[in-house]
């Protein structure tokens, strides 16, 4: 049995279905035909195709090099994925989009635009120089059957801005954030300085600050005084850039599942850590709104960008000066733009950016262009109007009660030992008869048998009622480790075989060999293997089994 996102009924999932292919059906019958009438893939984005509609929400995760993006991405998914390599020096060099696939494996960019099935087809334009660093990692992982997970390039600091990429880093990074559903900053506690690469990032991110989470990390490697200077300079910073009256919401942790360094401020880290898991976890649940939104928010513009080149067709001349025209033209796009705004009541925040737009019809064809059509107007004012608020009601009445994410991301693990809480894991990572180093036990026996006297001392030392320890004390003890309440909460649910809310001395022991086995940088089974299940509760299984 697998963990789903949702405890959902057939007819859930039939309206997700629904709102999704009549996404599909408006954009190809009334936005895609404006489209390539008024050239606006030359100006703005690409299509969109069925898999733009059809692929999983998406993360993008960017910052400055050695910030922990992989790191941070490997604490999500609770495993290695292919080609990944952690450093102080900048060690991921391409974009990675990690995503579910059978079996573990690398595509390489060329080949992954190819796939139709991948909404990465229309990154083709970038060319060569980008797609050589451009590859999928597939594997199997609980995680990724939900959600796929974008690694980016370590952006560069003020020493290395002179280095070039070979592409344009900044219209990559747009490209990514106009189809993401969210936008991991990450930024160092030691390393503030924002170089030219990042704020010409941060500005290929403009009109996508929704999507933004930033995430100040490392944050245990400094005093709560030094941290609450640093969040103040990167406050200040973060509002030199982003010109926008909110202030962006900054989530301070330590974003791994090694222990964290003793400091004044644990259990802020702990519950900043809970507020962005939450964000991320809701994310399938919201994934057909937020693509409603976008499909609005580019039905909006692809009306703006229509009446400008109906405009500019309509003041062109036939024959002579037509260069001089152009050239007047493109200087009075301002003035055209609030004409346009008046006469056919087009929001001011519709329009692109003005500067850009000259840009770029600069190297334009005019005489090209063709005039504006009024009944392709019309089924566009018609879905922007009557068609997106008919898939309102379905998308209220497809938000049905969630399920969590397994591993990290799975609300039922944060920060509670609830006794509602305690329930197996239902799915299986490792084959039975391996620890969490995958080596081979031998005999059948239970592993942790010859630790169990250093075990039963503290224990014992717990003053357990009638045999058990409760959560109470268990959680006292077990915090004192360091390590993530959502990794103590995991090892809490494969030990509490009983789900009783309580560990006898052999279920307490199984705890403590896998917090020892944590600590010692070993990946965390996501259910409990054969072997490692104590003797006495391996009988109670079988008769469970029986019986059923």
């Amino acid at each position: 049995m697998t963990l789903r996102w949702f405890r959902n009924s057939p007819q859930a999932l039939e309206d997700v279905r629904v709102v999704t292919e009549e996404m599909k059906n408006l954009y190809y019958k009334r936005l895609l035909p404006v489209e390539k009438h008024s050239s606006f893939s030359q100006f703005h984005s690409p299509s969109y195709e069925d898999a733009d509609f059809d692929n999983k929400p998406m993360v993008l995760v960017m910052g400055q090099y050695s910030t922990g993006k992989t790191t941070f991405i490997k604490y999500l998914i609770e495993q290695d994925f292919p080609g990944s390599r952690v450093g102080p020096e900048p060690t991921t060099d391409c974009f990675t989009a990690i995503m579910h696939g059978e079996s573990e494996g690398i595509i390489p960019g060329n080949a992954l635009t190819m796939d139709p099935k991948k909404p990465f087809r229309n990154l083709e334009p970038f060319g060569n120089a980008f797609l050589n660093r451009f590859q999928c990692a597939q594997l199997p992982n609980q995680v990724l059957e939900n959600i796929s997970i974008i690694d980016t390039p370590g952006i560069l600091t003020a020493a290395k801005r002179r280095l070039s990429r070979g592409y344009d880093f900044p219209a990559v990074l747009r490209w990514f954030a106009e189809r993401v559903d969210r936008i991991i900053l990450l930024f160092d506690a030691h390393k503030l300085d924002f170089s030219d690469e990042l704020t010409r990032a941060f500005l290929s991110l403009r009109g996508y600050e929704d999507k933004l989470r930033v995430v100040l990390n490392k944050a245990d490697r400094v005093d709560a005084q030094q941290l609450m200077r640093m969040y103040g300079a990167l406050m200040w910073s973060l509002g030199k850039v982003f010109l926008t009256p909110e202030v962006l919401r900054v989530y301070v942790g330590s974003f791994w599942s090694e222990p964290r360094r003793a400091c004044d401020h644990y259990q802020l880290l702990e519950a900043e850590e809970e507020d962005l898991l939450a964000d991320i976890r809701n994310l399938p649940r919201n994934a057909a709104v937020r693509k409603l939104n976008d499909l609005v928010k580019r039905a909006r513009l692809v009306r703006a960008h229509a009446h400008i080149i109906g405009y500019l067709k309509r003041e062109m001349p036939s024959i002579f000066c037509k260069d001089s025209k152009k050239h007047s033209l493109i200087y009075q796009l301002p003035v055209i733009f609030t004409k346009i705004q008046q006469e056919h009541h087009v929001p001011a925040g519709d329009f692109p950016d003005c500067t850009k737009m000259q840009e770029r019809l600069l190297s334009q064809d005019f005489s090209k262009f063709k005039a504006l059509k009024p009944s392709l107007m019309v089924s566009l004012d018609k879905l922007l109007s009557t068609d997106i608020a008919k898939l309102m009601p379905l998308l209220q009445k497809q938000e049905p009660k969630k399920k969590s994410l397994p591993g990290v991301l799975d609300g039922e693990f944060l920060g509670t030992f609830r006794r509602e809480h305690f329930q197996r894991h239902p799915f299986k990572e490792r084959p039975a008869g391996e620890d969490e180093s995958g080596e081979k036990e031998p005999g059948g026996g239970w592993v942790v048998e010859r630790l169990k006297p250093k075990y039963d001392e503290i224990f014992f030392s717990l003053c357990p009622h009638d045999g058990k320890v409760s959560g109470t004390k268990a959680k006292e003890w077990m915090m004192n480790t360091k390590l993530p309440s959502s990794v103590l909460a995991h090892i809490w649910r494969l030990a509490d075989l009983d789900s009783d809310g309580a560990l006898d001395n052999e279920e307490f022991a199984l705890a403590m060999h896998l917090i020892e086995g944590k600590v010692e940088g070993h990946w965390l089974p996501r259910e409990l293997p054969p072997h490692l299940v104590p003797p006495s509760k391996r009988l109670c299984e079988s008769e469970e089994e029986e019986g059923v």
